[in-house]
C-alpha cells in the first residue's frame, strides 16, 4: 500500500523517540511506500486537492533516518491512506487545512484522523463530553470568573486551550502573588478562553499517556512522571516515563471513551489521566509510541499500521 503522513518539517523530528518516524518505520518493514507531506504544500484546484510530496526510504539509523527517493505532485486519493500528524498549535492554518482535507474525503481520499473530527475535537475541550470521568474544571475567559474558581479551590492548573507538550501551564494556588499577571498573560486580559481545573496531587505519581487504536486500548499506558519541583508530568517538559499495564481506573476511562472515538474516524487517540480523573483528549498526533514499545517489547506503531490496513481493506 501506499501511505503519506502529513507531519512537521522532517529534519526537526527527532528520530529516536517520534511515533510518526515510528510508524513510518513500521509500515516500511511491512512493505508499504512512504511518503511524507507537509502541511503547507496542500493544494485545492478545480475539485483536486493535491500535495507536493516526498516518497522516503525509511531507515534505523535515527541521524539519518530518511532519504529522498521520488518527488511529485500527486493528488491525495493517489494513495491508500493519508495519516494527519501535524503538531499543535492548532491554529487558523490547521483549520484551514482540515477543510482542505475534507473535500480530499469528498474526492475519495481515506485520511485519518479523520479532518472533522480533528477539527470538532479540541484536545482540552473535549473532555466536557466526558465530564464523569474529568476532575472540577472550568473553561472560561472572563478573569473575574477564573479569580473565583482559584478562591473556591485553593491550588488549580491553569492552561491555554491550543497547546501542547506542558507550554504555559501554570499551578496556581489561592496566595499565589503571581495569580493576577498569570491570569492577564493566558486571558490575554479576558480576549481568550483558558481552562482551570483543580490541582490532582496524583501527579506525582504520573500524568498517563493511554493510547487507543482503532477503538481499542493499547495494554500499556506511559505515566510521566514530573521531576523534581515541576507540577507537569509531559515528557517535553523533563518528565520522566514509565510503562504499566493498562488497569482499574485507567481502563475503565479507555473502555468507555473508545467506541465513540472510534465511530466518528479517530484512529489515533491519546488520553492523558491523572490519578483517576480525564484531562486531556489528544487527536492530532498522540505520541509515547516508542517509550512504551521500548519498556515492555509492545509495539504500538506496527499496531497502529496494521489497524489502518485492515480499514484500507474493509473500505
Amino acid at each position: 500500500m501506499k501511505f503519506a503522513f502529513i507531519l512537521d518539517p522532517l529534519e526537526g523530528l527527532k528520530a529516536y523517540k517520534d511515533s510518526s518516524v515510528a510508524m513510518m518505520r513500521a509500515a516500511a518493514k511491512r512493505g508499504h511506500e512512504v511518503w511524507a507531506i507537509q502541511r503547507a504544500a496542500l493544494t485545492w484546484r478545480e475539485g483536486v486537492v493535491a500535495a507536493r510530496a516526498q516518497c522516503l526510504e525509511v531507515g534505523a539509523d535515527d541521524t539519518a533516518w530518511f532519504a529522498v527517493a521520488e518527488e511529485a505532485v500527486l493528488p491525495l486519493t493517489a494513495y491508500d491512506a493519508v495519516l494527519m500528524r501535524q503538531d499543535p498549535p492548532f491554529d487558523f492554518e490547521y483549520v484551514a487545512a482540515t477543510w482542505l482535507l475534507e473535500r480530499a474525503e469528498a474526492e475519495g481520499a481515506r485520511i485519518w484522523n479523520k479532518p472533522r473530527s480533528i477539527r470538532d475535537h479540541s484536545e482540552k475541550v473535549a473532555i466536557t463530553e466526558f465530564p464523569q470521568f474529568t476532575p472540577t474544571t472550568l473553561i472560561a475567559r472572563d478573569p473575574a470568573d477564573i479569580h473565583a474558581f482559584i478562591d473556591e479551590l485553593g491550588d488549580v492548573i491553569l492552561k491555554p486551550l491550543d497547546g501542547m507538550g506542558g507550554s504555559s501551564i501554570f499551578r496556581v494556588g489561592r496566595e499565589d502573588a503571581n495569580r493576577n499577571v498569570i491570569v492577564e498573560t493566558l486571558t490575554h486580559f479576558g480576549a481568550r478562553s483558558i481552562m482551570a481545573q483543580r490541582y490532582l496531587p496524583a501527579i506525582s505519581h504520573g500524568d498517563k499517556r493511554i493510547l487507543l487504536i482503532g477503538g481499542e486500548p493499547v495494554p500499556y499506558c506511559l505515566a510521566r512522571i514530573p521531576k523534581p519541583g515541576e507540577s507537569r508530568g509531559n515528557l517535553a517538559a523533563g518528565g520522566k516515563g514509565v510503562a504499566r499495564p493498562l488497569l482499574g481506573r485507567d481502563r475503565e476511562i479507555a473502555e468507555a471513551l473508545a467506541p465513540t472515538l472510534w465511530a466518528r474516524g479517530l484512529l489515533i487517540v491519546g488520553l492523558d489521566v491523572i490519578g483517576d480523573s480525564l484531562t486531556e483528549i489528544n487527536v492530532t498526533s498522540p505520541t509515547c509510541f516508542v517509550e512504551i514499545a521500548q519498556q515492555t517489547r509492545f509495539d504500538v506503531a506496527t499496531l497502529a499500521i496494521a489497524a489502518l490496513e485492515r480499514e484500507c481493506t474493509a473500505s
